[in-house]
């Protein structure tokens, strides 16, 4: 065997190993459902964006059923810069008048929407796009920050204009699709009794919708290799006990505080496991899924 046949024949040997460590996890989560949080550089980079619509259709093909909730921040900021309006954020959410909801509507709903859900298809996968007015399916109401809200400090209630939270959501339709090999791919907008519509933060829905679909796993991209301590090394395992505390010492700050805070309700209220991972980071959802270390921070009960 000369030198080029014994690398092809390594590089095979390799290919085998990662396909024999993956298979107990593919037959542990066959027919489960996994809801993704997708964000952040993963849907701006177009390498990484093609990346992770291969990976969602080689999920559906070993028998999972990925659900995705996807952000759009950056490019909700983008098109606002370029209409000459300034984002502002308090705690970790986008405040959001009429204006910036036409926006939040316009990019999410359409733009970001159809661009994963062409990806996907093209990907050989069956996805369809939704956002939580389809169906009247993600019921919201309004919030108002109050005084001491977690990375919040506003001395007075602030109102965020049409940024909502969830209240109920009806899951009929996201199962139809599910039960028909189709991946749906939703928008975090919905509607409140009112009639309009509202900005709903992605990972708060991800994690509503993973407890409404009594989901295996929740999983939430960001653009940090998960939650860091303050010498900026990874947190690879924390307890919800431990959350308020790293809320309070600024360890858990801005964008994260949803995300941990999300990934602690949909825990409580009876998913599996929980885990914040590293976005950027080819087949990042792969790696957590399929292999013995797993990668990001795990969120537990205790």
């Amino acid at each position: 065997m000369d030198k080029q046949e014994t690398l092809q024949h390594g590089a095979a040997l390799e290919i085998a190993r990662v396909l024999t460590e993956a298979l107990p996890y593919i037959q542990k989560f066959h027919n489960k459902t996994v809801v993704i949080k997708y964000g952040g550089n993963a849907m701006m980079d177009e390498g990484l964006k093609s990346s992770f619509a291969r990976d969602i259709v080689l999920m559906r093909l070993v028998g999972l059923k990925p659900v995705i909730v996807h952000g759009g921040g950056p490019q909700i900021g983008n098109l606002l810069g370029r209409l000459g309006k300034e984002s502002q954020f308090v705690g970790g959410l986008r405040v959001t008048d009429q204006e910036t909801m036409d926006v939040v509507e316009m990019v999410l709903g359409g733009l970001v929407n159809k661009e994963i859900v062409n990806l996907i298809n093209r990907h050989g996968g069956r996805a369809v796009g939704l956002t939580g007015k389809d169906g009247d399916f993600i019921r919201a109401r309004k919030i108002r920050l109050r005084p001491g809200t977690p990375g919040s400090d506003e001395s007075e209630s602030v109102d965020l204009g049409q940024v909502g939270e969830v209240t109920s959501i009806d899951t009929k339709i996201v199962e139809m699709l599910g039960d028909s090999d189709f991946i749906p791919v939703i928008a975090p907008i919905g509607v409140g009794e009112d009639g309009l519509s509202y900005n709903i933060n992605a990972d708060l829905v991800a994690g509503k919708v993973a407890e409404k679909l009594n989901a295996e796993k929740l999983i939430l991209l960001t653009n940090t290799p998960g939650i860091l301590d303050k010498n900026r090394e990874l947190v690879t395992g924390i307890s919800i006990a431990e959350i308020d505390r790293l809320i309070a010492d600024g360890t858990i700050h801005g964008g994260m505080i949803p995300k941990t805070l999300c990934a602690a309700e949909a825990l409580q209220a009876g998913v599996r496991s929980a885990h914040i991972i590293d976005g950027r980071t080819q087949h990042a959802v792969l790696l957590e899924l399929f292999t013995d270390h797993g990668v990001g921070t795990l969120i537990v009960t205790r």
